[in-house]
């Protein structure tokens, strides 16, 4: 079968793997979806593990469901996350699943989702892979991963309806962020970016402001917000973390959803962020398999329009440039890249 070995971001290889063998509990999954997800163009997060099959949002067949496997056969249409947790350590008993050890190094696909096929391992089967409802399309169903992640931070932050939101940054987590919070009963939306077509993007997603991230921001969402600030600021971006700070109203919190560059710290001093403001600042990280069937679910309803976001549906040949587009996004206008493995091209 063909894989996509990474090595780096300028050096992805359409290689041949022999298809996996499964095992008791275990199912073979032909990938028909696979997204390149923003963590996968991380290269300083990657090189002391490549060369490596990256991927892991993704839909597709099940082929062959191993002994003992119960609640999928081969035909079905389904969707896995890679990660899942044990579901009986301290972590996961307080409710914090996404920082379980066995979630964050213990499951996994092999040999990664950018591969015509995929073995997905038994605790994953068990608690980590879900039927694609009728109706619902392969490419949609690709977001799941995704937009869990999504959900969990901002059940985290606390979002309530008719609050203000503000995004900043509007690649594909800005965007997904825009999407739900409009789907969770969100008052005033506000993305912010310094690109214009990420921009228009976030109007297509229900943003009822996309505004440029400068020095004209504050006083816009004041005029827009009733002269207050934003109740909830989420970060989507490291380099808007200074922004963030200034942006969040009294009583607000502030969101820390991506990952930052290499080394990347909180630019701020205390009395800055917390002096008579009652600022919370939390964090996310990952999605759970409860936050998993949630957000199936809103995508089967079409409550987030994820399709939207969409920019380059490739084949195997051709995702080099889909790597590269996502890397440099403003050079080709890239927000969502997704690979087909199963696409031929002549």
């Amino acid at each position: 079968m063909r894989v996509l070995m990474y090595y780096s971001n300028l050096d992805i290889r359409v290689q041949q793997m022999p298809i996996p063998k499964i095992g008791h509990g275990e199912i073979l999954m032909k990938v028909v979806a696979s997204g390149i997800c923003g963590s996968d163009v991380m290269e300083w997060y990657r090189r002391d593990k490549v060369p490596l099959v990256l991927g892991h949002e993704v839909s597709g067949e099940v082929i062959e469901a191993g002994e003992g496997v119960e609640r999928f056969r081969p035909g079905d249409r389904i969707c896995a996350t890679h990660h899942v947790p044990c579901n009986t350590c301290h972590y996961c008993l307080s409710g914090h699943h996404t920082v379980c050890e066995t979630l964050l190094k213990g499951t996994s696909f092999y040999p990664g989702g950018f591969a015509e096929y995929i073995r997905i391992p038994a605790i994953n089967v068990d608690r980590g892979v879900f039927h694609i409802p009728d109706g619902l399309s392969y490419e949609n169903a690709s977001f799941m991963e995704p937009l869990a992640c999504v959900l969990r931070g901002q059940r985290n932050a606390g979002l309530k309806p008719g609050q203000s939101v503000l995004v900043l940054g509007s690649g594909i987590s800005g965007l997904l962020h825009v999407g739900l919070a409009r789907a969770l009963g969100a008052g005033l939306i506000i993305a912010a970016d310094t690109i214009a077509f990420r921009l228009k993007k976030a109007a297509q997603m229900g943003a009822d402001l996309a505004l440029d991230a400068d020095d004209n921001l504050i006083p816009s969402i004041r005029a827009a917000n009733a002269g207050r600030l934003a109740d909830l600021v989420i970060i989507c971006f490291d380099g808007f973390i200074p922004l963030a700070f200034k942006t969040v109203e009294r009583g607000g919190t502030a969101l820390f959803f991506a990952g930052g560059a290499e080394g990347a710290i909180i630019p701020a001093t205390i009395n800055d962020i917390f002096w008579r403001t009652e600022a919370t600042l939390t964090s996310t990280y990952a999605g759970s398999p409860y936050d998993c069937k949630t957000a199936l679910e809103l995508l089967r309803a079409g409550a987030v329009p994820v399709e939207k976001t969409i920019t380059h549906r490739l084949g195997m040949e051709e995702a080099p440039y889909g790597f590269r587009a996502v890397a440099s996004p403003v050079e080709h206008e890239c927000v969502k890249v997704i690979i087909d493995p199963q696409k031929q091209i002549n």
